[in-house]
């Protein structure tokens, strides 16, 4: 599930990490893809025992990763479930 913020409603409001963009919900569910980063960090880092996470939506994902120098590994799904 999506990191999100419960509103005044009550609804959850789910936003971009990197833009502040608030990604589309209706009833409960994300009309939209983000990437979601969940790294958990160790010893020998700046962030010993942190957890850090964040989402990003699509156009903040395509920016960042197209300034990687090696690329992203991309898999294709066989079936969707």
């Amino acid at each position: 599930m999506k990191r999100a913020v419960v509103n005044n409603s009550g609804d959850m409001d789910i936003y971009c990490n990197s833009c502040g963009r608030k990604l589309k919900v209706e009833n409960g569910i994300l009309m939209e893809d983000a990437f979601e980063a969940n790294k958990e960090w160790g010893y020998f880092s700046d962030w010993d025992t942190q957890i850090h996470r964040f989402n990003l939506c699509e156009e903040c994902y395509k920016e960042i990763t197209s300034r990687f120098q090696i690329p992203v590994e991309v898999r294709q799904k066989l079936e969707v479930l």
